[in-house]
């Protein structure tokens, strides 16, 4: 099962202990509808301005401890390097000043000097990438907020009345808003997104960030918190070039469903990307969940769905979803760190061979891309190579040829061939090897 309230962070208990706050802070799951119909039959079509070019990889630019050696100059350092490698987008961590290093927990939305870094630093990395035509990607945290001297203090804005920014029924008890959209997040007051102050003051500070630090568009945290309809309105508001969120469906049931199985899970998806509007992608945590199954337990047959589909939410709106191998919350970091559903470490390159050579936009997870190691590295580089020379798209076509027991294989594009596990496959005639690991291999013609 995996539980809600992930992000929860040991430096905010402290802290809340230290000064007598509120203390609601508990990991609880939430129960998902039973499924509904396969989202294939209830897609619009409609392009959203909101996903990128098509041709976009994103680099996830930091992991739970980045803060602990200053993110900004990290990246800023490393603008140079990351475009080289390709990557044409960088999510960066929550900017403003928080309770605890990562920026989670934020209290005042316009102080820039944080944990990460100072305020100055944090434009010199933003300039650095806009200089080698990088687009910064900026961590949105508008689900909650803390306070700044204590919980309530909604200093710089203060919204006018704290309390009727808050939500009535969270946590504290004494929010005068409306009720949550969304579920309740403890560690936090939960907003009150129906309040039109609110609303304002998030357009407000979301184009500051845009038209003053530099931002380029959104990562949306915990989007389950509050109604999808709001983040569709901040983007019209906005106009980013590129919007996620981070929408983790619950795994209800057995945790080894596949197939129909598992449609309830990517329809959670298709609902939330259908309910901005259309106006936001979303992270594909179903393509990471049967992924890993598959290549942990030899179970490739788990990739291709009842229509002859990839499995994930790339099967039904590639455009809108964006695959990842690891987060900053799935994933270990340097010095420890969240790493709540990692993927198995023996086998990341197959999984970074399966999302960079298929539809959707795939994200890098900075530590497998500059903190394991030259092979990994060269790896995750030289596929990143393959899917721009071969013109691989979040919409490019896929043929799967074989999902079984040991391996999976696809034509991807017309022109890529890939296969992920031990077992043997060949595209045939016409053919020539571009790059090849561990159980995987990609050919190309």
């Amino acid at each position: 099962m995996i539980h809600s309230n992930y992000k929860l962070h040991i430096y905010f208990i402290v802290i809340l202990l230290a000064s007598n706050l509120f203390l609601g802070c508990t990991k609880k799951e939430t129960l998902l509808p039973k499924p509904k119909t396969p989202a294939s039959t209830k897609l619009t079509t409609i392009a959203s301005t909101r996903s990128g070019s098509g041709s976009d990889i994103m680099l996830q630019g930091f992991h739970w401890n980045s803060w602990q050696y200053g993110t900004w100059n990290i990246v800023k350092n490393k603008a140079n390097e990351i475009k080289n490698a390709g990557f044409s987008m960088v999510w960066l961590p929550p900017v403003s000043k928080s309770t605890g290093g990562t920026g989670y927990l934020p209290n005042e939305w316009y102080q820039i000097n944080s944990d990460h870094g100072a305020g100055s630093e944090l434009r010199a990395a933003i300039n650095a990438l806009n200089s080698h035509n990088i687009k910064p990607i900026a961590d949105i945290v508008v689900n909650h907020r803390v306070g700044t001297t204590n919980w309530a203090d909604f200093t710089n804005p203060s919204f006018g009345n704290n309390a009727n920014a808050v939500t009535k029924d969270d946590e504290w008890g004494q929010g005068t808003g409306n009720y949550d959209t969304g579920d309740s997040y403890n560690a936090g007051r939960d907003l009150d997104h129906t309040n039109g102050s609110v609303r304002n003051e998030i357009r407000n500070w979301l184009n500051w960030l845009k038209n003053d630090v530099g931002f380029a568009g959104w990562r949306y945290d915990y989007v389950k918190g509050y109604s999808a309809s709001y983040t569709g309105l901040y983007n019209d508001q906005t106009t980013p070039y590129f919007s996620v969120g981070e929408l983790w469906p619950d795994i209800t049931g057995n945790y080894y469903a596949s197939g129909n199985g598992v449609n309830y899970h990517r329809q959670k998806i298709m609902d939330w990307i259908n309910g901005t509007g259309n106006k936001s992608t979303a992270f594909d945590f179903t393509t990471k969940w049967q992924l890993m199954l598959a290549v942990e337990r030899g179970e490739y047959w788990r990739l291709r769905d009842a229509q002859g589909k990839p499995i994930g939410a790339i099967g039904w709106w590639p455009q809108m979803s964006v695959t990842f191998v690891d987060n900053h919350d799935t994933g270990p970091s340097p010095n420890g760190g969240q790493d709540y559903w990692p993927f198995p470490a023996d086998k990341i390159e197959e999984g970074y061979a399966y999302i960079l050579t298929h539809p959707g936009i795939p994200c890098v997870y900075w530590p497998h891309y500059f903190d394991w190691g030259a092979q990994l590295k060269n790896k995750i580089k030289s596929l990143i190579s393959i899917r721009k020379s071969q013109g691989i798209t979040a919409t490019s076509s896929v043929v799967i040829r074989a999902a079984d027991g040991n391996k999976y294989a696809a034509i991807v594009n017309n022109n890529t061939a890939v296969k992920i596990g031990g077992g043997d496959w060949l595209p045939g005639s016409g053919w020539s090897l571009a790059e090849s690991g561990r159980n995987w291999a990609v050919w190309k013609r």
